[in-house]
């Protein structure tokens, strides 16, 4: 069964806040296998002008995905998930998700398309400071395969 066009557009209520530590941010960087000293030392991290350590690019899924769930778990979307595959992922930055950032996501289905039998879903998380900082977009594209 397609997915119900009439979600694009629907935003969903903000995460949680989501507060960003030196630990979590290594932890992640070693997952990834990126050594980047940025990512461990904040005196590295002030050298290169910013005010403690800094998360890899990538990091954002962390709290994105808990947003997304909102979606996906959304029982009026009709979106079986044993189904889906990922399509997609960007990010696009304001400036560097850094140590003792505060933060929080909110999500908004951006379009749902029909191709080869698959619905495509797309959607846009604005990732923020709990002060209304915007720190990054992440964009996100799922495949639901055969359902068109």
């Amino acid at each position: 069964m397609p997915l119900d066009q009439s979600f694009v557009g629907r935003v969903y209520p903000p995460t949680e806040p989501y507060e960003v530590g030196r630990e979590k941010i290594r932890e992640f960087a070693d997952a990834i296998g990126d050594e980047n000293a940025a990512y461990r030392d904040p005196a590295a991290a002030r050298a290169l002008g910013y005010p403690d350590v800094i998360a890899p690019l990538t990091f954002p899924i962390v709290i994105t995905m808990r947003a997304g769930a909102q979606i996906v778990t959304d029982p009026e979307l009709g979106l079986d998930y044993s189904k889906v595959v990922h399509g997609e992922q960007r990010f696009a930055y304001q400036r560097p998700v850094r140590a003792g950032d505060v933060l929080q996501v909110v999500i908004t289905v951006e379009s749902i398309r029909s191709a080869s039998g698959n619905d495509i879903l797309t959607n846009r998380a604005d990732v923020r400071t709990t002060d209304g900082e915007l720190v990054v977009t992440a964009f996100s594209t799922l495949v639901a395969r055969g359902t068109a």
